[in-house]
């Protein structure tokens, strides 16, 4: 019997905000997997080491965690003003799929950073020394990203001292700023109301607020759910009726945004919608044994990705607190002290993070134009991955 020898693709493992992903320029990948279709994903499904039963991931570049288990593609972009185009890849970890449906707003501080030092920017318009503005075009969502981007003597400066929770070593600073980030699916708040009420079969109902900002999230309160909002990871993860209760909401709130037409439909989209709990500020200790404290932060939130609590916060679902509490009425807003504001802070399972959002009512509609937060990124690795042919 013969087989046929390993591959090799170029590619680069990046760390961008709380995530870490293996990043690819299109035109490295083989001809068969430059197209979307079964022949790219079983390409990333082998990179990242999955589908693994055994959940580690241990033959392959995935971390074993929703943050982790990421691909990215880039590209020159093929929309004007714009300089490259961002396609994110969520690779499930026990199943051979790949979820397409979403944005990865951590993954997307790292895109600039790879896009330059890819060659995919022209030379001229990148600064010698100062910030370079990277415009993205993400592609999952069809949105504007706009990433500002250190630069030190023409190359991307990596190393600094600015510092973000759930990420251990301190980094160079990246403003990333999300354009109009009502995901591209429908109107921001999908039912028309601020708050529903969500029935969710043998489960019982609660009030939600269900929003398409940076990506399709439902929020509810800790307290409904018999929580403090102060849990981290463990206190979830490892109950597996809280985790199971967790999904059939999501299921059922996915179905009322509109995102699938059956419950039954959830299991071929895992990466969206998000589902968040939230209470008004308490005292905890973050999972780094950092204190946080309740004049700290605007509000809790914690949140689940693929089915499991995050170690800290998602980039898009921060996106998506920052934008509902920036909106009067909605249960994050309630929770953030239920002023107008133009900006929160929150306190995460690792610890706080700032986001900027402003909201504007026009003909009875709200609309947000931008948010903006921080983030860091930094190269972890460069050359090629290794895939059996």
């Amino acid at each position: 019997m013969s087989f046929k020898p390993q591959i090799k693709v170029a590619a680069t493992y990046i760390r961008g905000g709380t995530s870490k992903g293996v990043f690819f320029n299109l035109s490295d990948l083989p001809e068969s997997a430059q197209q979307p279709g079964e022949e790219r994903d079983t390409l990333l499904l082998r990179v990242i080491g999955s589908p693994d039963p055994y959940g580690k991931q241990t033959d392959g570049m995935g971390g074993a965690t929703s943050s982790t288990s990421k691909t990215v593609i880039v590209s020159k972009s093929s929309q004007p003003d714009h300089d490259v185009d961002y396609l994110f890849g969520q690779v499930a970890i026990d199943k051979p799929f790949v979820d397409w449906s979403g944005n990865c707003g951590n993954l997307s501080a790292a895109v600039g950073p790879f896009a330059i030092s890819a060659g995919l920017i022209d030379r001229a318009q990148l600064p010698e020394n100062g910030l370079a503005t990277i415009r993205i075009w993400q592609a999952n969502i069809q949105k504007t990203i706009v990433a500002k981007v250190p630069m030190t003597n023409g190359e991307v400066q990596e190393t600094g001292d600015f510092e973000l929770d759930g990420v251990t070593f301190p980094a160079a600073e990246i403003q990333v700023e999300f354009v109009d980030p009502a995901d591209g699916e429908g109107a921001m708040f999908p039912t028309g109301n601020l708050v529903d009420s969500l029935e969710v079969p043998d489960i019982g109902t609660f009030d939600v607020t269900m929003i398409n900002a940076g990506i399709p999230t439902i929020f509810l309160k800790a307290t409904d759910l018999g929580y403090q909002g102060t849990e981290l990871q463990d206190a979830i993860n490892n109950d597996e009726q809280a985790l199971a209760r967790f999904e059939k909401i999501r299921a059922a709130g996915a179905v009322k945004m509109g995102l699938i037409r059956d419950v039954s439909e959830a299991v071929t989209r895992q990466h969206t919608p998000k589902v968040a709990f939230i209470s008004e500020p308490k005292a905890y200790q973050a999972s780094s044994g950092k204190s946080v404290e309740a004049e700290d932060v605007d509000l809790l939130v914690r949140a689940l990705s693929m089915g499991k609590l995050h170690h800290a916060m998602m980039g898009t679902a921060a996106v998506a607190i920052g934008t509902a509490a920036a909106i009067p009425g909605t249960l994050v807003n309630q929770a953030a002290g239920g002023v107008e504001r133009q900006s929160v802070n929150f306190g995460h399972p690792s610890g706080t993070l700032k986001v900027g959002a402003e909201a504007v009512l026009a003909d009875n509609v709200w609309q947000v134009k931008k948010a903006i937060m921080s983030r860091s990124a930094r190269v972890l690795m460069e050359g090629w991955v290794r895939v059996p042919g």
